[in-house]
């Protein structure tokens, strides 16, 4: 069974990849490859792709990986009927009941103590400080 899938090319952190055709079974780097259909840089989003020749394999029965028929599907090739989406993985916490937002909250100190306390301010009379000024005679 033939597989349409990407094979890693590119430098250390700078990975380009080569859309290939090639046998299920055989490791994606083991240069094996029936056809190359395209290539796909991750950093530039740039795309060359080889349509006729994927529509070709794909009515041959060549099963795109997950993230080729994603990439295929966004540039308009349509995928045969007989391809399934694979369901989305949605993580699951292994002891949900220790989470910190799963426990019960605790009662916060009553604000209505501290509120009164804040509010009232030292209020300062005038009356002292025009009687602290120096009469003149």
């Amino acid at each position: 069974m033939l597989a349409i899938r990407m094979q890693r090319n590119g430098r250390t952190h700078l990975p380009v990849y080569r859309i290939v055709v090639q046998e299920s079974q055989r490791h994606p780097l083991s240069g094996r490859v029936v056809a190359e259909v395209g290539n796909y840089n991750p950093t530039t989003k740039a795309l060359v792709l080889n349509k006729e020749l994927v529509e070709k394999y794909l009515k041959n029965g060549a099963k795109p990986s997950s993230r080729v028929a994603f990439i295929l599907k966004k540039n308009g090739v349509k995928l045969p009927k007989w391809y399934k989406e694979e369901p989305k993985k949605s993580a699951k916490a292994k002891h949900a009941d220790k989470l910190r937002k799963n426990q019960p909250k605790e009662e916060a100190p009553a604000a209505e103590e501290t509120a009164p306390a804040e509010t009232e301010a030292p209020v300062e009379a005038e009356a002292p400080a025009e009687a602290e000024a120096p009469a003149e005679e």
